[in-house]
C-alpha cells in the first residue's frame, strides 16, 4: 500500500508568498490544495503545476488536509480556518509554518527595506550556476530561471525575508543578509523604532554559528551591525568606499546601456573585477551582498562574479518588457520614495539622452500620505510624470482624498493626475516619441498600463 502523501492546504494561495510555498511542496512530491477569493495568474500557475485550487472560501475546501496555512491577509474567523480548527487540523500563519518548511536545511535569508528581491535573485542565480541547486522562495520571478520558487536539490535554501507582519521572525538563518533599513509599512510598524525592533528580532534568530551580512553605507543596517555585536552575533559588513568595511567595492565604472563594473576587495586584498548587466549603483551593493554570501560558503569568488555578469534581474524590477516605435517600456515594482529615486537615477545613467516618462501608481493610502513629502522629491530624474489611481490593497480611501493632491506634491517635474488606466495609456501614446523611455512604477495592477502602451506602440509600427 502506497504511503499517504502529506496534504497542505493554503488559504490565499494566489498570493506571492503562499504560491511559492505551494510550488516547493509540489516539487517535493506532496499534495497541495488552496483557495483564494478571486482568480489570479499565480493561482492559475500553481494549479497548472499540480495543486487543487478553489476560487472562493468554503468549509469543505479543507477536507482531507493534514495542515492548513493562511496568509497574513486571512483573518482568524475565515470560514476555512474555523472549519480546520473544528476538525482538529492545525491552522498556522505563514510565519509559524516556515520552521516546518525549512526543517533540516541551511537557510540564507535576505531582508531589507529595498533590494531584497533583486539580492535574493542574484544569490539564487549565482548558487544555481555554481551547481549547488538551492531551494528558494523569492518575492518576484528570477528572470534567468522563469520562476519565483523551487524545492532545490541540496541543503541550501535561499529565502526573501519579508518583514511585513514579522514573517522573517519565522526563520533561523545561518546567513542573514540585510541590504538596508528604512521605515516602511506604517500600517504594521507605526514608528521607526517599531520597524527597527523587527529587524533586531530577525538578527536574534540567526543561528549560533551564523553570520549577519549588512551594508555599512546604510544607517539602519549599520545600527543592526552594532546590535549584532552587542548580542554576540558574528557579522560582516560591505560598502562602496568606506574602508572600515570588511568588503569593499572600488573603481566603479557606469556603462551606458548596461550596468556597473567594479573591483571587489576583501579588506585591502583585491579579489576580482565584477561586471553587471543590471543598472544602478544599488545593484553594486546587491552584488556585494551576494559575493559576501559566496565567501561565507567558501565558494570560488572569480567564478561567483562571472555568474553575476549573466544575471538579468527580477520580475518587475527595472524589467524591460519591450520596445516598439523607438520607445522602451519598463515595469518596476518601486513603491517607496527611495526605490523610485534609485530606479530613476539608474535609468538616467543607462539612457543619458532619453526623455524619461514615469507613471506612478501609489501603493496604499497610508504609505502615500505618510511619505508624501519624500515622494515629492523622488521624481527629479524624470522628464514627465503621471500619477494614476491608488492601489488600495487592504485600505479604504480616507475622507476627502484627492489624487490631484498627490500629483501636486511632486516638486519636479510637474505631474499630472489621471485616475483611469485607459486615460493614462491614451495620453502616453499621444505624447511619447522615438527615443523616449517609459517606466511604470507599481506594486499593484498598473502593469496594465505598460502592456496597453506597448501594444499600442507595436500597432503604430505596423501602421507606419
Amino acid at each position: 500500500m502506497a504511503e499517504k502523501r502529506p496534504h497542505t492546504h493554503f488559504i490565499g494561495i494566489g498570493g506571492t508568498g503562499l504560491s511559492a510555498m505551494a510550488r516547493v511542496l509540489l516539487e517535493r512530491g506532496e499534495k497541495v490544495s488552496g483557495s483564494d477569493r478571486s482568480p489570479s495568474s499565480l493561482a492559475a500557475e500553481i494549479q497548472q503545476a499540480g495543486a487543487q485550487v478553489f476560487i472562493g472560501h468554503a468549509a469543505e475546501n479543507v477536507q482531507g488536509a493534514d495542515l492548513v496555512v493562511r496568509s497574513s491577509a486571512v483573518p482568524e474567523d475565515n470560514v476555512e480556518v474555523v472549519a480546520a480548527k473544528a476538525a482538529g487540523i492545525p491552522a498556522l500563519r505563514r510565519v509559524d509554518y516556515l520552521d516546518r518548511l525549512l526543517e533540516g536545511q541551511m537557510t540564507i535569508g535576505v531582508a531589507g527595506s529595498h533590494g531584497k528581491t533583486s539580492t535574493t535573485s542574484m544569490i539564487v542565480w549565482m548558487l544555481t550556476q555554481l551547481g549547488l541547486a538551492p531551494g528558494f522562495i523569492v518575492g518576484g520571478q528570477v528572470r534567468n530561471l522563469g520562476v519565483n520558487a523551487a524545492a532545490g536539490d541540496g541543503e541550501l535554501f535561499v529565502i526573501e525575508a519579508d518583514e511585513y507582519d514579522y514573517m522573517f521572525w519565522g526563520l533561523k538563518p545561518t546567513i542573514a543578509v540585510v541590504t538596508n533599513i528604512e521605515h516602511d509599512h506604517p500600517d504594521c510598524f507605526p514608528t521607526e523604532r517599531d520597524f527597527m525592533a523587527a529587524f533586531e528580532g530577525y538578527t536574534d534568530r540567526i543561528t549560533s554559528d551564523g553570520t549577519l551580512v549588512a551594508c555599512l553605507d546604510d544607517p539602519g543596517a549599520s545600527h543592526l551591525l552594532a546590535y549584532a555585536g552587542f548580542r554576540e552575533k558574528h557579522w560582516l559588513s560591505y560598502s562602496i568606499g568606506d574602508r572600515a568595511a570588511d568588503y569593499l567595492a572600488c573603481n566603479l565604472v557606469s556603462r551606458p546601456q548596461s550596468g556597473y563594473q567594479f573591483d571587489f576587495f576583501r579588506g585591502r586584498d583585491f579579489i576580482t573585477t565584477v561586471t553587471l548587466a543590471v543598472p544602478g549603483e544599488h545593484n553594486v551593493r546587491n552584488a556585494m551582498a551576494a559575493l559576501v554570501t559566496a565567501d561565507l560558503l567558501n565558494l570560488e569568488l572569480d567564478a561567483a562574479a562571472q555568474t553575476l555578469a549573466t544575471f538579468v534581474g527580477s520580475g518587475r524590477r527595472f524589467e524591460i518588457i519591450g520596445q516598439a516605435a523607438g520607445v522602451r517600456v519598463i515595469d518596476d515594482y518601486g513603491h517607496h520614495p527611495t526605490e523610485i529615486k534609485a530606479t530613476l537615477q539608474a535609468a538616467r545613467a543607462r539612457y543619458p539622452g532619453a526623455r524619461i516618462w514615469a507613471v506612478w501608481q501609489p501603493h496604499t493610502y497610508s504609505r502615500t500620505l505618510g511619505w508624501l513629502e519624500q515622494f515629492g522629491s523622488s521624481f527629479s530624474e524624470a522628464d514627465k510624470v503621471i500619477v494614476t489611481g491608488v492601489y488600495a490593497a487592504r485600505e479604504a480611501p480616507p475622507a476627502g482624498f484627492d489624487l490631484d493632491q498627490i500629483a501636486d506634491a511632486i516638486e519636479k517635474p510637474r505631474a499630472r493626475a489621471l485616475q483611469e488606466f485607459a486615460d493614462v495609456s491614451r495620453q502616453l501614446l499621444d505624447e511619447m516619441s522615438e527615443g523616449d523611455v517609459l517606466i511604470v512604477f507599481s506594486a499593484g495592477d498598473a502593469t496594465q498600463v505598460s502592456a496597453a502602451v506597448l501594444a499600442g506602440l507595436q500597432q503604430k509600427e505596423i501602421v507606419s
